[in-house]
């Protein structure tokens, strides 16, 4: 993170507001806004992150005046407005990133086609049905999964349009795609394990990336937040980004022995976080997701990925007899539907072993 003069993030510095008081404000691009918290605390860089999304959002909105009212283009400006009443900037950063994106390429595919016309009663028809959304839909069956988020963005924007009476239906409702099956990112076994931690010494920034993704349970948005400051008396206090749901968990989890003795081996942690890039800075989420599926390559363990050494630690206490409710206060999971699928399969593997036991000893 660049800082400037006055020691405080690139585009901010100290200034007294209306009432006198002396606060940080952070400027650029015409985009202005004062930031709450302690410089470089937690909840300064959240405020810092979402200014700078904010200016992203304003330069995509550079000449939102001059479209026509009632097209596509018209309505998707207003849904990523950052001042306006969509539910799109309370998203994580990573849901507004992809959503953004998505909505973007269909304003240059559709931008300027009216999605309504009045009768002569005026009422207002519908030009965008759902027939019409159905077959723009259809065009990416090919790639279920960017069908999927395609779909999902579109509802989001509409529901929201229709709600709020900008257009008379929604004609996303009842549109169908293509179901993805699949059972998510695959789980680490105890063999990916040994094989990571045996190509991986302790000390090296690869271990310590992969200790805390395994020792925590939690997500790679969060471990690249975490630094020594979030432990304090062997508890790691963290609280989470923001979930598909909009919500935060506040988790406090003690520090696994093998996570503190890796921590204190490892002499390139950052000031502000443990992960740090080569050049010193910290990772973004999708920056650690790419240098970590190079580690995993590099141990023989090509079929597995961060996410899922989030579902081994799941697994792992599950295998141990912790409840639901035990594993979903380490990982923070929302609700428990995922964490139950780990219990429950601990529980046939150790029944199994009960039941075959009990043959044995029957004489069967």
């Amino acid at each position: 993170m660049l800082r400037t003069r006055t020691g405080l993030p690139k585009h901010c510095c100290w200034a007294v507001d209306r009432h006198g008081k002396r606060r940080v404000r952070f400027q650029k691009s015409g985009f202005s806004t004062y930031l709450k918290g302690t410089p470089w605390g937690e909840e300064f860089m959240r405020a810092y992150a979402a200014a700078l999304d904010g200016v992203k959002a304003l330069a995509h909105n550079i000449g939102a005046s001059r479209t026509v009212a009632g097209t596509v283009n018209a309505l998707i400006v207003d849904y990523l407005d950052p001042q306006g009443s969509s539910p799109f900037k309370n998203g994580s950063a990573e849901t507004r990133r992809t959503r953004r994106n998505i909505l973007e390429r269909f304003r240059e595919a559709h931008g300027d086609k009216p999605l309504f016309r009045y009768e002569s009663s005026g009422r207002r028809v519908m030009l965008l049905t759902r027939e019409r959304m159905q077959r723009i839909v259809n065009e990416k069956i090919a790639t279920p999964f960017a069908q999927r988020n395609f779909l999902n963005t579109l509802r989001a924007v509409f529901r929201w349009a229709a709600k709020e009476g900008r257009i008379p239906d929604d004609p996303t409702l009842g549109v169908t795609r293509e179901k993805v099956k699949t059972t998510g990112f695959p789980t680490w076994t105890e063999d990916h394990i040994a094989r990571f931690e045996a190509t991986h010494a302790v000390g090296t920034r690869a271990r310590l990336a992969f200790a805390l993704l395994l020792y925590t349970g939690q997500r790679r948005s969060d471990v690249v937040r975490i630094g020594r400051q979030h432990i304090y008396n062997d508890v790691l206090t963290i609280d989470q980004g923001k979930t598909k749901g909009g919500e935060e968990a506040h988790l406090e989890i003690p520090v696994h022995p093998k996570l503190r003795a890796i921590i204190e081996a490892t002499p390139t942690v950052g000031v502000r976080t443990f992960l740090t890039t080569s050049f010193g800075k910290p990772y973004t989420s999708n920056g650690f997701g790419n240098w970590f599926r190079e580690l995993c390559n590099q141990a023989d363990c090509p079929d597995v990925s961060a996410y899922g050494l989030r579902k081994a630690t799941a697994r792992r206490l599950a295998e141990i007899g912790c409840s639901a409710n035990q594993i979903a206060s380490i990982t923070g999971h929302a609700t428990l539907a995922e964490v139950q699928r780990y219990t429950k399969a601990a529980d046939r593997k150790r029944m199994a072993r009960e039941a075959m036991k009990k043959l044995v000893e029957g004489g069967w």
